[in-house]
């Protein structure tokens, strides 16, 4: 698989909606950082972020909405949070 800003900031979305769990994310990142083939000009930015995701499971490096926001940002992102009804969502 070929990672890329977009794969990337997709994770992240996925991750803040609560579509990919922790467990999930950190299980991602450890694979992505042994099988996948990097995009050559964003390969820093990209294995320095899925990195950071491989640890999040431990203490000292937990993941925050500060983090993914910043992830975003330099992704060429940007985060937006909204709140909505339970009542409107779908079952």
């Amino acid at each position: 698989m070929k990672i890329t800003r977009e794969v990337v900031a997709d994770k992240i979305a996925d991750y803040l909606h609560g579509k990919l769990s922790q467990a999930d994310l950190v299980d991602w990142a450890e694979h992505a950082m042994m099988d996948a083939e990097f995009e050559e000009a964003e390969i820093e930015i990209l294995s320095d972020i899925i990195g950071r995701f491989g640890l999040a499971d431990v203490a000292e490096f937990e993941l925050h909405w500060q983090d993914c926001e910043e992830y975003l940002r330099q992704l060429g992102y940007r985060a937006k949070s909204y709140r909505q009804s339970d009542s409107t969502m779908p079952a």
